[in-house]
């Protein structure tokens, strides 16, 4: 692992590029991923592919590195696989109550095109403090399924014991269950914090249609970190389990 300081997981929306046709693509949790490279949002940032891969262990690495006289970011996604209703968790390792001010990571999904425009059709793990403007490091989201309807958003305190923990949402038509745990499991020991969503106009406030899958490992605003250090980000697992 690199001696950059490694901090752990963690999304707001995420501007999406469309595929290029020499993306560079890993294979990670046994599903295809495509590395995003350029210039974009969010942010705006600079996109580039060396600051992804997948080591011997079979774990993810993401990474904010200064590259080439300037500060670069991290995103992959699922370039033409989409997920539905199911439980989307994520193994992460590190310290995410450690993320520098100006530091964000992103799981969530997202939307295309077909599906809505920016600004709907999203659920987000995020971990960020927004610059400093927010004291809370924990960030869960729900997008709309149609323009016009507010996005829902919910904070909450990060004390982590330990530098492994899991983070789930359960999605379905009427509701998005969010949990955050300590440790790598599948099951609920040693829940630290958790959100239902459950509106009473679900089918407007909450995604209906299958989506891909997006990671990112990003800078606020495209500020450096205040810190001055390079970021990495280990994300041991992605599992996605269909709703049955």
């Amino acid at each position: 692992m690199s001696s950059a300081r490694v901090l752990g997981i963690a999304l707001l929306s995420c501007l999406v590029l469309a595929p290029l046709a020499e993306a560079k693509s890993v294979l990670f949790s046994g599903y295809q991923w495509d590395v995003r490279s350029g210039q974009g949002g969010p942010g705006p940032n600079t996109w580039d592919d060396r600051n992804v891969w997948v080591d011997t262990n079979g774990w993810l690495h993401l990474k904010i590195a200064w590259r080439d006289g300037r500060w670069t970011t991290a995103e992959l996604y699922m370039p033409q696989q989409r997920l539905g209703f199911g439980t989307y968790q994520f193994k992460v390792i590190g310290r995410p109550d450690l993320f520098d001010d100006n530091v964000v990571l992103g799981l969530f999904n997202y939307t295309r095109p077909d599906v809505g425009p920016d600004g709907t059709n999203e659920i987000d793990l995020e971990f960020a403090k927004w610059g400093g403007s927010q004291s809370q490091m924990g960030n869960w989201a729900v997008y709309p399924a149609v323009t016009g309807v507010t996005y829902a958003h919910q904070t909450y305190a990060i004390s982590l014991t330990g530098t492994y923990s899991t983070h789930r949402f359960q999605w379905a038509s009427r509701q998005v269950y969010f949990q955050a745990l300590h440790g790598h499991q599948d099951g609920n020991t040693n829940q630290f914090a958790s959100w239902l969503f459950s509106p009473p106009d679900s089918l407007q406030r909450i995604p209906q249609n299958p989506l891909p899958v997006h990671m990112n490992l990003w800078l606020f605003q495209g500020q450096a970190p205040k810190n001055g250090q390079e970021v990495e980000v280990v994300i041991a697992e992605f599992k996605f389990t269909p709703a049955p």
